[in-house]
Parts: structure tokens; C-alpha cells; sequence
């Protein structure tokens, strides 16, 4: 994409688009100088001083396709259609729509709300994480990895992963780690999501498919055998997302309580 030019900037999703100055159509003749990665946020840099700043929260997608969307296509948040015939899409599946994208001018993005309090990054060279954690004090390690404030770029997936790697509990307190499990920590972050861009680099071909092939070992398979211990992977389930792991590597052996279990036997 680098060099390309914006030949124009649509908005479907009005509700997507957080910003009104600079207009999205300030964005157009502008050339692409790069893509990058804050946290979990993306950013578009344009020539003329212009940035996209774009978050996927849990359903978008930021994809390059070698055609044009049909304006009936209800996935679409955000069009910016290139002069090279590929176009760029912010699109959001479900119902919630809380993908969002705004147009900053580039000496105002890294003072961006949505930037200005994010933690330091955790690929590819997280910092040591004994102290960090331990000044979060009780808080369980599930909450705390999914914490932007605290270490930015984890996101509700990987932090299975990476606790699981790290043979952690999701509820052990962030200030209980002892200096070794923080080193293991910080080891299974950089080893998971080091595994997660290398395989993203090595299956991903466009288009971005809609959902990506995740490289996931215990996320999402409850009821599946732990690939390291054969033990039964469980889960804990919340309202919007669920968090698994294996008890016999991660807990003890104790199963967790369900959340989604308590509230039906209230």
C-alpha cells in the first residue's frame, strides 16, 4: 500500500467515523506513507500530515480487497478506495458496531484519548513485568494482561494463550507473582504473539479472509483435551467473551466456577 493514493473516502457506518476535523474527505489525493501498530489500534499514515486511527474492537476487520464494495454491503464501515483499483475496508460483523476510525492530523495522534494512557507495548520486546503487575495488587491476571492501561496489545485470545503457555492461573493475583513467574510470563507473551505474526505472515494471502486461521491452542475449546496434558480444557464464561484454561496445568486441578452457571442457579 505504501505510495498509494487516496482516490476517495466513504463512510456507510456514519456511526463508525469519531472525529469531524480534518473531514474524511481531507483524506483524499493523499498518498499512503505506511501502516502501522499502537496497542491494538492501527494507523494509516497519509502524506499531508493526515492519519487514519482505526480500532477493531472484538468483531471489525481492516481488509485490502482487489475490488470495489457494493454500497448494499452492510458490513461496511469505512471505504477508502485506491488509486492502484484495490480498496481498503473497515468492516464489522454482529450487531453491536463499536469498530470505530478517526482522521487526526499526524502531530495529534500519539495525544489521542485513545492512545495518550495505553501501557507500554507487549510484542515484540515487553518490559520486565514483576513490578508492573504487582503494582496492580489483587487484581486476577486475566484482567490485568486484557488491561490497555497496564500493557497494551493483548487482547481477550491471547491472554488465554499466554497464560496457558505460562502454566498461570487466569484468577492468580497480579501482586503474587513471584520473580520467575514473571520472567515466564514475559516469555510466553513474546512467544505466543511472535508465533501469532509469524503464522498470520505465512497463511494470510488476499484478501483477509474474513476470519482469520488463529493459531489457538486452548481459547475457545472447552470440553477439548489440553495439547500439552490431556487433561479437559474448561471454561469460565462472562457476557461477552469466555476465558479458558486447564486445571491441571493452571489451577491445581480445581475447576473454576462458572459465572454463566451461577447466575442460572440464583
Amino acid at each position: 500500500m505504501r505510495g498509494v493514493v487516496v482516490e476517495s473516502a466513504l463512510a456507510p457506518g456514519i456511526n463508525a467515523l469519531k472525529t469531524f476535523d480534518p473531514p474524511l474527505h481531507a483524506i483524499e489525493g493523499a498518498a499512503v506513507t505506511g501502516v502501522r501498530r499502537i496497542g491494538k489500534h492501527i494507523v494509516v499514515d497519509l502524506a499531508g500530515d493526515l492519519a487514519l486511527l482505526v480500532h477493531l474492537m472484538s468483531a471489525g476487520r481492516l481488509q485490502l480487497f482487489d475490488k470495489r464494495a457494493s454500497l448494499r454491503d452492510r458490513t461496511s464501515r469505512l471505504l477508502v478506495r485506491l488509486a492502484d483499483g484495490n480498496e481498503l475496508r473497515l468492516r464489522e460483523f454482529g450487531t453491536r458496531q463499536r469498530a470505530w476510525v478517526k482522521v487526526l492530523r499526524a502531530q495529534d495522534v500519539a495525544a489521542d484519548d485513545a492512545l495518550a494512557t495505553l501501557g507500554p507495548e507487549a510484542w515484540p520486546d515487553p518490559p520486565p513485568l514483576r513490578e508492573l503487575l504487582a503494582a496492580q495488587g489483587a487484581r486476577p491476571l486475566h484482567g490485568v494482561l486484557r488491561d490497555q492501561h497496564v500493557i497494551a496489545g493483548i487482547g481477550r485470545s491471547w491472554v488465554d494463550e499466554i497464560l496457558w503457555t505460562a502454566m498461570l492461573s487466569p484468577f492468580k493475583r497480579a501482586d503474587d507473582l513471584s520473580d520467575d513467574e514473571a520472567d515466564v510470563l514475559r516469555d510466553a507473551c513474546i512467544e505466543r504473539l511472535d508465533g501469532a505474526i509469524e503464522h498470520y505472515e505465512r497463511v494470510v494471502a488476499l484478501p483477509i479472509p474474513d476470519k482469520l486461521p488463529m493459531p489457538l491452542e486452548i481459547h475457545r475449546r472447552q470440553g477439548e483435551a489440553c495439547p500439552r496434558c490431556g487433561a479437559t480444557i474448561e471454561a469460565v464464561h462472562y457476557e461477552d467473551y469466555v476465558m479458558c484454561y486447564c486445571p491441571h496445568d493452571q489451577t491445581g486441578g480445581r475447576v473454576l466456577k462458572d459465572r454463566r452457571l451461577s447466575r442460572l442457579l440464583k
